[in-house]
């Protein structure tokens, strides 16, 4: 008997099945096929804005995603070094073959847990708890929890044109009979729609009439536990729409599923199709692509920006018309995938469902897209899941704690009417929740949970320890007026000083960094590269971090002002009718979450304060 089931094999499922079997629980991962265990369906990447900072907390917690692209990109970029180190974000190409092969090594080894392939149907309950997960083959799975990470593939249906068809990602089969046991449970469930490019013939690209787009040097790795030098293999190429391809798609427009009705699920705002850049954007003349390898071995090119679910030869034409893929041949076809998703706002924020107790669910099947979401709920939804069959407390990440937290906060209290996606502008507290900083937020917490290992809680501590000694150092060190220290001043652009300087009072300024500092100080130079990372960022930002915290400060109040999950809101009278409704529906954990749900007003928030405060009268 298996104490918990993961049903799919995806980014969700991965992580929750390998957080859980290492936190000491016996887990059964259950994959619809054996080859689609961590696929990537669509693009051949992990991280991006926002992203990055996903896969770095998942890290910090423990999780596997970062250290599985370390060993396997083909090209690394940090993006956004233009602004300032809040929105700094790593991407880096995946070789999806690789990918694969190592993320699938890491669960095939790990003690305590069993991957097989199978297709669940029904989940079992007894008195409002999960007992057990029923096969399509008619085996009767028992066990004490379940985590549902079903990704695209719930009922899932493929549309290219005029065809459609029954089918997951990818030539893959869907999965028919779990959606009717949701229903069966309560669950309302709709239809999302996601889609992906075409891929192309490496030998039929032109890239010289494209523009190379390099890695970065240094590659910045995206584990904490990754110290080895790491080397960027392949490059990408940017191309661009031309006003040829734009008007094959509007003769086309009435072909397209997206506007002749055929697609009835919502689509992602923030990846619109092709198409839906045309029309959406009409004044555009052009639209940036980028071209990707999908691996080393392979010879398939992947088209970001491209995506499409307008019919075959339409897709031909289309794809010619763009410079340097005038002959180039199509290998995958472009399609949409419609399937089928749970409301979010079902669920607890620890990813249980709020009436079945130990049922968990995690990934596209909660309304999201990305591989970085969807890992990052696996790992809340495995991790809790063991916590809660080990009878500990759960692991609930708030706003001011982790993109995590925004994530499930966002995913549990608003909900979403389309598919979400993780981007910096959500997180309000994003300077104090930076990507350089994941361990020293969250590796405690994951290693107090049993899943973080003692050497990665031993290596966040180390980084502490340096970075208090070496801003201690800056603040202890002052630099005298003299011949000498003019020169440094006036060779780094500033004017001579009339006193006495510290060095943290020269960092401050916005043209100094450390390592201008380690000419005067060598000794500054010799602590480790992320010890100087952080206290660089402390002293520049000092001002800016201190306002944030009082701002958390604030906030925490209301996130500790807890309500009671068996809050009789329909009896708070001086609550209007909507607020009473939504409130009994979600049953917030504090009076911030029960803010954050949409229909629940500012006065509904005063007269539950009041009535808390009457309760512990």
């Amino acid at each position: 008997m298996a104490e918990l089931v993961v049903i799919g094999g995806g980014h969700a499922g991965c992580e929750a099945a390998l957080a859980a079997a290492r936190m000491g629980v016996d887990t059964l991962l259950l994959t619809l096929n054996m080859d689609g265990v961590a696929l990537m369906a669509c693009n051949p990447a992990i991280g991006g804005s926002a992203k990055g900072h996903l896969v770095r907390e998942l890290d910090a917690l423990g999780g596997e995603m970062g250290r599985a692209i370390d060993d396997t990109f083909l090209q690394s970029r940090m993006l956004n070094t233009s602004k300032g180190p809040a929105v700094h974000s790593l991407r880096a190409q995946a070789d999806k073959q690789a990918y694969q092969n190592r993320m699938r090594r890491a669960l095939m080894t790990q003690p305590r847990l069993l991957v097989r392939q199978g297709e669940a149907v029904s989940i079992e309950t007894e008195n409002g708890h999960v007992t057990g997960v029923t096969t399509l083959t008619g085996q009767r799975i028992a066990c004490r929890a379940v985590v549902v990470a079903s990704g695209v593939y719930l009922k899932g249906r493929i549309i290219i044109g005029e065809n459609q068809w029954d089918g997951g990602p990818q030539g893959l089969m869907n999965a028919t009979g779990l959606s009717s046991s949701l229903m069966e449970l309560g669950f309302q469930l709709r239809r999302f729609k996601t889609g992906t490019p075409a891929r192309l013939d490496e030998r039929s690209i032109d890239f010289d009439e494209m523009e190379p787009q390099y890695g970065d040097e240094p590659v910045v790795p995206f584990s904490f536990l990754t110290d080895r030098t790491l080397q960027n293999t392949s490059q990408c190429y940017l191309t661009w729409t031309t006003p040829e391809t734009h008007e094959i798609i509007r003769q086309n427009l009435h072909r397209a599923p997206l506007y002749s009705g055929k697609i009835h699920g919502v689509g992602p705002r923030y990846c619109p199709s092709i198409e839906d850049k045309i029309v959406r954007f009409a004044d555009k003349e052009r639209h940036q692509l980028f071209l990707e390898p999908e691996g080393r071995e392979s010879r398939e090119w992947y088209v970001q920006g491209m995506s499409t679910s307008l019919p075959e030869d339409v897709q031909w034409a289309m794809y010619r018309s763009i410079p340097g893929l005038h002959r180039c041949e199509l290998v995958r076809l472009a399609y949409a995938i419609e399937y089928d998703c749970i409301d979010s706002r079902e669920l607890r924020p620890t990813l249980e469902s709020l009436r079945i107790g130990g049922l968990f669910f995690a990934g596209q099947v909660n309304g999201t897209s990305g591989y970085e979401e969807a890992a990052c709920q696996g790992l809340i939804a495995g991790m809790n899941a063991a916590l809660a069959l080990q009878g500990k407390p759960p692991l609930m990440l708030t706003r001011d704690m982790a993109y995590i937290g925004v994530l499930t906060d966002d995913l549990t209290t608003k909900g979403t009417d389309e598919p979400y996606r993780m981007m910096t502008s959500r997180a309000e507290h994003r300077l104090l929740l930076r990507q350089d900083n994941a361990d020293l937020r969250l590796t405690r917490l994951g290693y107090e949970a049993g899943l973080a290992s003692q050497e990665r809680m031993e290596r966040t501590e180390r980084k502490r320890r340096e970075t208090d000694a070496l801003l201690g150092e800056l603040r202890r060190i002052r630099y005298t007026p003299g011949a000498d220290m003019d020169a440094w001043l006036t060779r780094h652009g500033q004017a001579a000083s009339g006193g006495s300087l510290s060095a943290e009072e020269l960092l401050r300024r916005p043209e100094i960094t450390l390592n201008d500092l380690s000419e005067l100080t060598p000794s500054l130079a010799r602590a480790s590269a992320p010890a100087r990372e952080q206290a660089q960022i402390a002293v520049k930002y000092a001002g800016y971090l201190d306002k944030q915290e009082a701002q958390i400060r604030r906030a925490r109040a209301m996130e500790n002002a807890l309500l009671p999950e068996d809050a009789p809101y329909a009896e708070i009278s001086a609550l209007r009718l909507e607020a009473r409704q939504k409130l009994a529906r979600q049953k917030p954990r504090s009076l911030a979450a029960a803010s954050r749900i949409p229909g629940v007003s500012p006065a509904d928030i005063a007269v539950l304060m009041v009535w808390l405060e009457k309760q512990k009268g």
